[in-house]
């Protein structure tokens, strides 16, 4: 069984040596890009206003605001999460009011998005590098609303980027959490804004504990737009041959049980 597991895991490794010397790639708008600066190196977002404008809009305002500098990563649970809170305590938020939330989205027939499975009345894809999943057609094949457009919402794979909240469903604010393991049963109760395509190895590295003993900090958080020599922020393209060719490869790989998360979308930094 030892042998056959290693097996797996070397063709998996293979499959995606081969997807990366042959990527195609699809240049991120810098306004909807956050940069993550730590002491171990930056960490890169690819932020969704499509699916979550609200809440983009109240991040790029705070970032603006300077209020995420110098936050602990107060919040590692390996695996899972790495959360920052303003002030540096559970449930830390701003004089600003309260976000409703925006669990779901209307996915719309000409929005760009990218199926890879249809699992039993559902599609799961991917809206650039954001994993979705939403309901499909019905029946009589019949779209759910007039204009065509369906409910979705994002599943919490790993990389992708949420914002945190009390009990109270519309009680969002100002709280970001990373996560660095794959949590499908939070979806569709926490606001999800992006994906960590560059970094997740940073995160996956901090101290843990909640708090951890010595938690390292964030230095700033900026928009690439605003940040002169930063770059251009570029994703895997999910709807290339190549991205194709290594969802078919981990389809195989995984079988009954593939899912959305078990496919990576890589991410890289050009001049």
């Amino acid at each position: 069984m030892m042998m056959k597991a290693a097996a797996g895991v070397l063709a998996l490794m293979l499959a995606a040596g081969a997807a990366q010397a042959g990527t195609e790639w699809k240049a991120v708008d810098p306004e909807n890009v956050l940069i993550v600066d730590t002491a171990k190196g930056r960490i890169f977002v690819e932020l969704h206003p499509e699916v979550a404008p609200k809440a983009v809009e109240r991040i790029k305002l705070l970032t603006r605001r300077g209020t995420y500098d110098g936050l602990q990563f107060w919040r590692v649970a390996p695996n899972f999460v790495v959360q920052i809170d303003v002030g540096n305590v559970e449930g830390g938020k701003t004089e600003l009011p309260n976000l409703a939330p925006e669990f779901r989205f209307r996915l719309g027939v000409d929005a760009p998005h990218t199926v890879i499975s249809k699992p039993k009345g559902l599609e799961s894809g991917f809206i650039g590098a954001m994993p979705y999943i939403a309901v499909e057609k019905n029946s009589w094949g019949t779209p759910k609303a007039p204009d065509g457009s369906r409910s979705a919402w994002i599943s919490y794979c790993t990389g992708v980027v949420g914002m945190g909240r009390d009990t109270a469903r519309d009680s969002a604010n100002a709280e970001l959490f990373f996560m660095t393991g794959e949590y499908p049963g939070i979806d569709r109760e926490f606001t999800p804004v992006g994906r960590v395509v560059v970094g997740k190895d940073i995160l996956a590295g901090l101290p843990q504990g909640e708090p951890p003993a010595a938690p390292d900090s964030i230095r700033t958080v900026r928009i690439l737009a605003d940040v002169q020599d930063g770059g251009q922020l570029e994703v895997e393209d999910t709807a290339g041959t190549e991205f194709a060719a290594k969802v078919a490869a981990v389809r195989a790989e995984r079988g009954a049980d593939f899912s959305v998360c078990d496919v990576p979308v890589a991410g890289r930094v050009v001049p």
